[in-house]
């Protein structure tokens, strides 16, 4: 059956690994996924910048900031609300080679760093969140594939056109749920199981919402509403898809999903900023 498999497609893929060795030290594909969506991003946004008669050096400045703080934020966000997996050893709160970056936590450090940049460079604040979540979109839609390549972030056991099907000894036993073993198949001695994958919804969302960003960028009525259409796009993609996920940060032990919170905070906000933005009629002059 091979490691990942999607049955009802006829898609296969044997021997994937998770990583390889460089010089004995090890290399997650993880790793690399995320870099490379980092890098699209800044590509995606400069030339976004440049279309629309901005300083592209502008956003590289910006980007080599937000990374090292989404990045930080990211990591921070997901040890928080996972912390009965880190407070008996701190250390492995460094270790993120095997996944744990929370992508709202990436966002929350992203629109920080454009708050503090904005001000320092004396620079329009919502045009510069219209341009960079170009880029960070793009980033979110490649590095959802971090995961796939982890085996993690999948969702419950489904049997659907999409449904993926994962070797049960390569994954977190701990988000095995009592259905997906109730539906479990042994094939000379291994087990697979099939679950939603989540990964692969979010990053097909996530590319609608590009390209909805990228058709509004030059129709848009008032900065800030490129950056309102991103958070309300992803945030009703992320509260439906985060609720067929098996591993979820939950608030505390109440079992309710914070990103599923956070995510209905973000399109009430959304909305109501966009209604009031709206009738201000703002300008969309450059600075």
């Amino acid at each position: 059956m091979g490691d990942i498999s999607f049955p009802h497609l006829g898609i296969t893929i044997s021997n994937l690994p998770k990583g390889f060795e460089i010089f004995g030290f090890h290399i997650a594909f993880y790793g690399i996924i995320i870099a490379l969506g980092m890098i699209a991003g800044l590509a995606i946004a400069t030339r976004v910048a440049k279309r629309t008669n901005q300083n592209p050096e502008l956003y590289t400045d910006f980007a080599m900031i937000a990374i090292i703080v989404s990045l930080i934020g990211a990591r921070v966000y997901y040890v928080v609300f996972s912390w009965d997996s880190y407070k008996d050893n701190i250390i492995d709160i460094f270790n993120v080679r095997q996944g744990g970056l929370a992508i709202y936590g990436g966002v929350i450090g992203a629109i920080i760093t454009a708050i503090i940049f904005s001000k320092v460079k004396k620079y329009n604040l919502k045009l510069l969140l219209d341009t960079g979540v170009v880029g960070l979109i793009l980033g979110q839609i490649i590095g959802r594939f971090g995961n796939f390549f982890n085996r993690e972030a999948f969702g419950e056991y489904t049997d659907n056109i999409l449904a993926m099907r994962l070797r049960y000894d390569q994954v977190n036993t701990d988000t095995v749920t009592d259905l997906m073993r109730q539906h479990m198949e042994t094939v000379d001695g291994v087990s697979y199981f099939q679950v939603h994958p989540t990964f692969l919804y979010e990053s097909l969302w996530n590319l609608g919402v590009l390209i909805l960003l990228l058709v509004f960028t030059k129709r848009k009525k008032f900065h800030g509403q490129i950056f309102l259409l991103y958070l309300i796009g992803y945030a009703l993609g992320r509260v439906w898809i985060e609720g067929l996920r098996t591993d979820q940060l939950q608030i505390g032990s109440t079992g309710i999903a914070v990103s599923q919170v956070l995510s209905g905070v973000l399109i009430v906000a959304g909305i109501v900023m966009w209604v009031i933005f709206s009738r201000k009629k703002l300008p969309v002059e450059t600075e």
